[in-house]
């Protein structure tokens, strides 16, 4: 079952830019994961392959929660007491449930540690809410039942930078395959309700607004595209494909696309 949680976050000292790039902040779910399963936190450290979880880069709230595009990088430290929110997306019941009692029990008043920083966890939105469109849950189930099997255009906005690995190298040019092959992929390792057989030939750019960005670490440089994307099904395609392609589409908030999806890359919407 697909849950994106958001957490809101007050920082009680600065958080130095260094320490708001992915690595650290993959770090502080660890931290979370292992303060109330050890063995769990050791696992998903470890892991080599698609994990079941995705995180956001830490956010400034800033007025609205709207704004598509997500900060990666900060030049500027966060300041101490400026409300923050980040979102984790997990993407099956045996990791949430290990975590519910995280949730269950949370202490307002305990600090957590991004780099020198402390910071409060003040709250969690688990349901969807007017004003933050990252909060949501879904069973796989109700994801493929409530899919549309005749709607034919699917926008995406890219909110954080996406790229590819294609053999040695990365690609940040998101065309049809590399997207939906990446949901495709995620679906059938962790829905339980994997899609043998879907056909993509159908399924075409009708528009884009996109554009490169490099986010920077001390070790390399990161190049990914980020802006708006439409996909159009062309021509007399079968209802159980275009509901299985409209499932996908609906899937990708959850399980972003790409790579370093558990260092807050790859994040996307569809709008």
């Amino acid at each position: 079952m697909p849950y994106s949680l958001v957490l809101n976050l007050v920082p009680i000292s600065p958080i130095p830019p260094g320490y708001l790039q992915g690595k650290h902040v993959h770090a502080l779910f660890l931290n979370l994961v292992s303060s109330v399963d050890r063995d769990l936190g050791t696992y998903l450290h470890d892991q080599q392959a698609d994990k079941a979880f995705s995180l956001s880069p830490l956010q400034v709230k800033k007025g609205s929660y709207r704004n598509d595009f997500l900060q990666c990088e900060h030049r500027q430290p966060i300041p101490a007491s400026a409300p923050c929110w980040w979102r984790i997306s997990l993407l099956d019941d045996v990791l949430f449930g290990h975590l519910n009692q995280l949730w269950l029990n949370l202490n307002p008043e305990h600090p957590w540690h991004l780099g020198p920083a402390d910071l409060f966890i003040t709250s969690i939105l688990g349901t969807p809410q007017s004003t933050q469109p990252w909060a949501n849950f879904s069973t796989y189930a109700e994801l493929y039942e409530n899919a549309s099997d005749e709607a034919r255009q699917i926008d995406f906005v890219l909110c954080t930078p996406a790229a590819f690995r294609q053999m040695h190298y990365d690609c940040a040019l998101p065309t049809r395959d590399l997207v939906f092959n990446s949901l495709l992929r995620r679906w059938n390792q962790y829905s339980g309700m994997p899609f043998e057989e879907i056909s993509l030939d159908s399924v075409f750019p009708s528009f884009f607004d996109i554009h490169t960005e490099i986010v920077k670490d001390a070790r390399s440089k990161f190049i990914g595209c980020v802006g708006t994307i439409s996909f159009r099904i062309f021509g007399d395609v079968e209802p159980q494909t275009i509901k299985q392609i409209n499932t996908l589409a609906d899937f990708a908030m959850y399980c972003g696309i790409g790579r370093k999806t558990p260092m807050g890359m790859g994040m996307l919407r569809r709008i």
